[in-house]
C-alpha cells in the first residue's frame, strides 16, 4: 500500500515559490535604486527582458522536466539551490561589476530557478492527486494555493519587519529564504516521483486537446486582468488616490484576502463543482474592480474594500483553475510537464504583454508617476485599471460557461 501524501509538505514548497515571484518585483528594483542608484528605466527594461526569456524558455523547461522525470528530486534539489544562491547574490552579495548586470544575472538564475520548480512541481500535483481520496485535485490545490499566498504575504512585508530590528534587512530576507528553500526542499523529498512514467506525448497532444486549449484561453483571459491590476497597483493608489505609503498595507490586505478565501473556495467547489463557484468568483471580481473606476484622492478606505472583495476572488482563480487543467492533463498527458510548461507561458505572457501596453499608454497620454499629471491622464488610468479587466473577465466568464468543465474531472 502506497503512503499518503503529505499535503503540508505542498504547502510550504508552494510558499517557497510564491516568494520568488512577485515579491521580488515588488522589492529588487527599489533595493537597487537605494543601494547602487541604479535607474529605474534600466531596471524596468531588464525586467520586462526577464519576463520574455520566462515566455521562451518555459516550454523548454517542461520538455527538460519531463527527460528528467527519473531524477526528479535531484533535479528539484539543484534548482532550488541555484535559486537560493541567486537570491542571496541579489540581495546579500555587493554586485561584481555593474551593478546592473549583476541584477540582470542574478535575477536570470532565481527566475529561472523559480520557473523549473513551479512547472515540475505542479506537474507532480497531477500525480499525487490521483492518490487523494475524494477530489484530489481540488484538496491538494486548496492546500498548495494557501500556501503560496501565505508565502505571498510573507515575503512582501519581510524586509520592511526586518527592519526594525537590523541593519540590512534585505540580506536577511534572502538568508531567510535559503532556509525556507532548504525547509520546502527536505519536506518534498519523498514526494517526488515519475519512474515507470511513460514518455511526455509533447505538446502536439495537449494542443491537440479541444479542451485542453479552451482551458489554456481561460486562463490568459483570467490571467490578464490580474497582469493589468499588478501592473498599475502602486501607480493607481499613488496617483489616483493620492495615497503614496499606503500601497504596501493594501497590496498586504489583497493577498491575505486571497489566501484566507482560497481554502473556501476549495470547500464549496468540491460540494458543488468547480465551474459554478469559479464563475460567482469571476461576477465578484468584476463587481469589486468595477467601482474602482469612480474612486479619486483620498478614496482609500472604498478601496481597501476593493482589494479585500477582489483579492477574495483571486484566491479561486489560483485554486480552481490549476486544479481543473490537471485533472486534464491527468487523462492526456499524464507526466504534465508540458502541459504546464505552456500554463507558466501563458501567466507570463499576460505579465509581459500588460507592461509592454499599458506603460506607454499611460506615458502618452501625459502620465508622471513623479509628479503631477493631467486628469486626462489619470481618468485613463482608471480605466485601465478597472474597467479593462472586467471586460477581460467577462470574455473569460462567456468561455467558461460554454466549456464542459465535467469533462477534466471525470
Amino acid at each position: 500500500m502506497s503512503r499518503a501524501p503529505r499535503l503540508p509538505a505542498f504547502a510550504v514548497f508552494a510558499a517557497l515559490l510564491a516568494a520568488a515571484g512577485l515579491p521580488i518585483y515588488i522589492h529588487a528594483p527599489k533595493f537597487y535604486v537605494d543601494e547602487y542608484g541604479v535607474s529605474l528605466g534600466a531596471l524596468g527594461a531588464v525586467l520586462f527582458g526577464l519576463r520574455l526569456l520566462d515566455v521562451v524558455q518555459d516550454p523548454l523547461f517542461g520538455r527538460l522536466g519531463d527527460r528528467l522525470r527519473d531524477r526528479r528530486g535531484l533535479a528539484v534539489a539543484v534548482a532550488a539551490a541555484v535559486m537560493a544562491l541567486a537570491m542571496v547574490g541579489l540581495f546579500a552579495v555587493p554586485p561584481v561589476g555593474p551593478p546592473l548586470l549583476w541584477f540582470a544575472a542574478m535575477l536570470t538564475l532565481v527566475f529561472s530557478g523559480f520557473s523549473f520548480l513551479t512547472i515540475v512541481f505542479y506537474a507532480q500535483g497531477v500525480l499525487t492527486a490521483d492518490r487523494l481520496q475524494g477530489q484530489g485535485h481540488l484538496r491538494l490545490a486548496r492546500w498548495r494555493e494557501t500556501g503560496a499566498l501565505l508565502g505571498v504575504c510573507v515575503a512582501a512585508i519581510a524586509p520592511v519587519g526586518l527592519g526594525f530590528w537590523m541593519q540590512s534587512p534585505f540580506a536577511g530576507f534572502a538568508a531567510g529564504f535559503a532556509g525556507l528553500a532548504l525547509l520546502a526542499v527536505m519536506m518534498m523529498r519523498r514526494e517526488w516521483s515519475g519512474v515507470g512514467l511513460p514518455a511526455s506525448t509533447g505538446l502536439r497532444a495537449v494542443l491537440q486537446d479541444g479542451l485542453a486549449r479552451r482551458l489554456l484561453l481561460i486562463a490568459l483571459l483570467n490571467a490578464a486582468p490580474v497582469a493589468v491590476t499588478s501592473t498599475l497597483f502602486l501607480f493607481f493608489v499613488d496617483a489616483r488616490l493620492d495615497e503614496g505609503g499606503k500601497e504596501g498595507p493594501l497590496l498586504l490586505l489583497f493577498f491575505l484576502a486571497a489566501a484566507c478565501a482560497a481554502p473556501v473556495w476549495g470547500i464549496l467547489a468540491e460540494r458543488h463543482g468547480p465551474k459554478p463557484v469559479l464563475l460567482a468568483a469571476m461576477a465578484l471580481s468584476i463587481l469589486s474592480l468595477g467601482g474602482a473606476v469612480f474612486l479619486g484622492a483620498g478614496d482609500w478606505v472604498w478601496f481597501a474594500v476593493i482589494c479585500l472583495a477582489s483579492g477574495a476572488a483571486l484566491g479561486a482563480d489560483l485554486t480552481l483553475l490549476p486544479a481543473i487543467f490537471a485533472a486534464r492533463m491527468a487523462q492526456i498527458s499524464p507526466g504534465a510537464t508540458d502541459g504546464f510548461g505552456l500554463w507558466s507561458f501563458v501567466s507570463k505572457f499576460t505579465l509581459a504583454f500588460a507592461a509592454v501596453t499599458l506603460l506607454p499608454a499611460l506615458q502618452s497620454a501625459g502620465f508622471d508617476s513623479t509628479g503631477d499629471s493631467p486628469a486626462s491622464a489619470l481618468t485613463l488610468l482608471a480605466v485601465l485599471y478597472a474597467l479593462v479587466p472586467c471586460g477581460l473577465k467577462l470574455f473569460a466568464m462567456a468561455l467558461l460557461i460554454a466549456t464542459p468543465i465535467r469533462e477534466a474531472l471525470a
